[in-house]
C-alpha cells in the first residue's frame, strides 16, 4: 500500500486545495505539539494522510484515516491520531530533536491526490535563561571554627527561558590539593530569594547563602553550580583559607597578656608610689 503510494506521489501531479496553507512551528525539546488538517465535508470516501518529509530520509506515513470512521484517538508508536468531521489531528508528544521535519496533510480520492496542509515543525534545544553567576568572597580572614557564609547570586532573564523547571543551586568544593571533591549542599529554586530588576520587569536576581563552621580540612575553593534546561552552569568560585592558630600561638599569646598586665600593675603602683612621695616631700618642706 505505501509503496503504491509512493508511485502515486512521484507519477501524479498533486494540486492544492483553496485553502490549502504551510506553517512554521518552533518549540522545545519535550513539549507536546499537536497539527491540525481541515478539510470539507463530503458524502465522498476520501482517505486522509500524514507524512513526514525529513532530510536524508524517504517520506514516512505517519497517519492515515477514512472520511467516515471517526473511533477517537489512534495510536501509531508514540505519535497519536484523531479525526472528527472536517479535521484531522495529529499528536506527537514529549517532542524530540529527531520530529524536525515537514508533515503534509494529504487527501487522496480516486487516486488524486491532494496536499491541504504542510508544516514545518523545528525542534530546538532548551535555552538558559541564566545571564550570570556571581560569587561573593570572605573580605575578612578566616580562623578555624569562624562560622563562614558563600554567597551566590544567579542573574537571569525570565523571558528567555524555554524550559518549564525551576534551576536548582549545588555547593561543592574542591580540596587545596585537589585531590578530593565534596558535594556539600542542594537547593532548589525559591521566589522567596528572588527580586525582579526594576530596570525590566523579565530580569530577575536570586541570592542563595550557604553557612558552614570551618576547620582547617575545609579550606579549597566552593563552587555554586546551577542546573537549568538540561545544562549545568558553574560559577567562578571562591577560594576559603582557613587559617589555623596553634597552641604554641595561644600560649604566647598568653604570656604577652599576662606580662601586658603585670606591666600595666608596676605602672600604676609605681605612679602611686611617686605621688606618695611627692606629696611626703611637700608636707615637710611646708613646715607641716
Amino acid at each position: 500500500m505505501y509503496i503504491l503510494f509512493y508511485l502515486l506521489l512521484i507519477l501524479r501531479d498533486g494540486r492544492c486545495t483553496d485553502n490549502q496553507t504551510f506553517a512554521t512551528k518552533i518549540v522545545v525539546v519535550g513539549e507536546n505539539v499537536t497539527l491540525t488538517c481541515t478539510y470539507q465535508i463530503t458524502t465522498d470516501i476520501e482517505t486522509y494522510f500524514w507524512i513526514k518529509l525529513a532530510v536524508g530520509n524517504l517520506p514516512e506515513v505517519l497517519a492515515k484515516a477514512n472520511s467516515f470512521d471517526y473511533n477517537g484517538w489512534n495510536v501509531i508508536s508514540r505519535i497519536t491520531t484523531k479525526q472528527e468531521p472536517g479535521s484531522f489531528f495529529l499528536n506527537i508528544p514529549k517532542t524530540k530533536l529527531s520530529d524536525t521535519g515537514f508533515y503534509y496533510c494529504l487527501k487522496s480520492h480516486r487516486f488524486n491526490i491532494t496536499f491541504l496542509k504542510g508544516t514545518f515543525l523545528i525542534i530546538k534545544e532548551p535555552e538558559a535563561d541564566i545571564t550570570a553567576i556571581v560569587q561573593d568572597s570572605p573580605t575578612d580572614p578566616v580562623y578555624s571554627g569562624d562560622l563562614v557564609t558563600l554567597q551566590c547570586s544567579i542573574l537571569f532573564d525570565s523571558a528567555k527561558k524555554t524550559c518549564p523547571e525551576d534551576h536548582s543551586v549545588y555547593w561543592f568544593s574542591i580540596g587545596l590539593d585537589e585531590s578530593r571533591s565534596n558535594y556539600i549542599y542542594a537547593l532548589v529554586n525559591s521566589s522567596d530569594q528572588c527580586e525582579r530588576s526594576t530596570d525590566a520587569q523579565s530580569l530577575q536576581k536570586c541570592v542563595y547563602n550557604f553557612s558552614k563552621s570551618v576547620s582547617s580540612s575545609d579550606a579549597g575553593t566552593y563552587y555554586c553550580a546551577v542546573a537549568t534546561c538540561g545544562e549545568i552552569l558553574y560559577g567562578d568560585g571562591t577560594k576559603l583559607d582557613v587559617e589555623v592558630v596553634s597552641e604554641c600561638d595561644t600560649q604566647d599569646n598568653t604570656i604577652v597578656f599576662l606580662l601586658c598586665v603585670a606591666l600595666a600593675i608596676s605602672l600604676i603602683t609605681i605612679a602611686v608610689l611617686v605621688s606618695v612621695i611627692m606629696k611626703t616631700s611637700y608636707d615637710c618642706c611646708s613646715g607641716k
